[in-house]
């Protein structure tokens, strides 16, 4: 169930109406089967994938000994129970999102390597948010190993918070000591909390049905057909796609956190004006901050973060980047994209390290900084947008080479350039702390008036979110 489709308009206000109406005891089993039914409306199937993972974290955290109180024996018993947490959780997740990318891998070496033998493909379909869920179950269980959250004993309660429908398929990836006391607690409707998810809602969805969609278009026809456009096309492309993938995942974080907070529910922010970073690492910052955060918080840091030598701590930021590569699915494009980001953040590291201390902060220093940390970012997504590795090369070596004709997409553009100014003006505003829309009748009027332009410039064709797939 999409978001962005009409089932999705008849379901989500339905489960906030029931939900209030209903006693405080009952609204968590009701929440647990909307959204199950939320999950398995794409398929019935996930719904049995969702709940082995909710019990077998729930019942892992259970028998774990608090770190803190535990003697050397229960500590060999808790490295043991979380392991084999991990590896089944872990194991899924690799079943069904890279085991057939390691099958064509083997597949294509050589045969006199192999000896001829061709290893059949499993046939398996990617379960929606799969990746999503199983950190966020992941991440409850190493915590309650840390002994930082107490276990849940309510299985109900736990299996809620690991399949919430608002941010189950694409997050944000929520913490257990966010999110899990919060499902312990009565909530009071609160007009002023329920109109700001309201709000939050329609920017999401002005996101996503009037940018993201209508630049998706264009980009779709580009990347997907690279070998009979123009480097000059390759390029609008690239940059439209960088706006897309932005709006289109920031778009879904900001429905699902509007959606929660109808509930009385506190999501975690996942986007912070990215593209007004002024360097790698403060764009890692503000980009997808809940999975940035988690493998800061559960590899990095494991890695040993940067309490070690130079050279050891410079890996462990590598190792995380291409893990993070990893994360975003099973392509060689999404492996160089990590790898790529991992250089970047290698090289702004030693800079920050080596540089002189004295940093300037002239509005024209910040501005040159931004467009190039922009440009870096956006080169970065020629590779992840690409199908494969050879039309990352096609379309780069277009961009640096190959200019004539540009292709132009009018109506695309003209409804994509009147979103992207609103979209733009509005970022920009908010970066500078210029807010004009704090007074509550300015809010009515501009959200009143965000409405009518997704009803005017939206494009109401457009297919799943992005992130889905990962």
């Amino acid at each position: 169930m999409l978001f962005n489709s009409f089932a999705f308009l008849y379901f989500f206000p339905i489960v906030v109406i029931v939900y209030w109406i209903l006693p405080y005891k009952l609204r968590n089993y009701f929440l647990l089967l909307a959204s199950y039914y939320f999950y398995m409306s794409w398929n019935a199937s996930y719904g049995l994938l969702i709940l082995i993972s909710s019990f077998v974290t729930w019942i892992s955290a259970r028998i774990l000994t608090p770190k803190t109180n535990a003697t050397s024996r229960q500590n060999n018993k808790n490295k043991f129970i979380l392991w084999s947490c991990l590896i089944v959780n872990l194991g899924i997740l690799f079943i069904f999102k890279y085991s057939n990318f390691v099958i064509d891998t083997i597949n294509s070496i050589p045969n006199y390597i192999r000896f001829g033998i061709k290893v059949p493909l499993l046939e398996v379909l990617l379960p929606v948010g799969i990746s999503f869920y199983t950190f966020q179950a992941i991440g409850y269980t190493i915590d309650v190993y840390r002994g930082t959250i107490k276990p849940e004993k309510n299985f109900f309660t736990y299996a809620l918070f690991v399949s919430f429908f608002p941010q189950l398929v694409a997050g944000p990836i929520e913490r257990a000591k966010n999110l899990l006391p919060q499902f312990n607690r009565k909530h009071i409707f609160n007009t002023e909390k329920a109109m700001e998810g309201f709000q939050l809602m329609v920017w999401g969805y002005f996101m996503k049905i009037c940018v993201a969609d209508r630049a998706a278009i264009y980009v779709d026809t580009i990347f997907n057909d690279l070998s009979n456009y123009s480097g000059s096309s390759v390029l609008l492309a690239s940059f439209l796609f960088t706006i897309q993938i932005y709006c289109d995942f920031c778009g879904y974080s900001l429905i699902a956190i509007g959606v929660a907070k109808l509930m009385g529910y506190d999501l975690m922010e996942n986007f912070h004006r990215p593209y007004f970073s002024t360097n790698i690492r403060d764009f890692w910052k503000r980009w997808h901050i809940s999975l940035s955060s988690w493998f800061m918080d559960y590899v990095y840091i494991p890695l040993g973060g940067n309490r070690c030598s130079l050279r050891r701590h410079l890996l462990n930021l590598f190792i995380t980047f291409v893990v993070s590569g990893m994360w975003h699915g099973a392509n060689w494009t999404f492996m160089i994209w990590g790898i790529y980001h991992g250089i970047l953040i290698i090289i702004s590291t030693l800079c920050r390290k080596y540089s002189s201390k004295k940093t300037y902060d002239y509005p024209l220093h910040r501005l040159i900084k931004g467009i190039c940390t922009f440009l870096l970012v956006m080169f970065g997504w020629i590779i992840f947008r690409s199908n494969n590795l050879e039309d990352a090369y096609i379309a780069i070596n277009k961009i640096f080479s190959k200019w004539t004709d540009l292709y132009v997409d009018k109506t695309v553009f003209f409804y994509f350039s009147l979103s992207f100014t609103i979209l733009f003006m509005y970022d920009l505003l908010n970066e500078l702390n210029k807010n004009i829309i704090k007074k509550y009748y300015y809010k009515d009027l501009t959200y009143s008036l965000l409405i009518i332009a997704i009803i005017i410039l939206g494009c109401f064709s457009g297919g799943k979110f992005i992130y889905f797939q990962f």
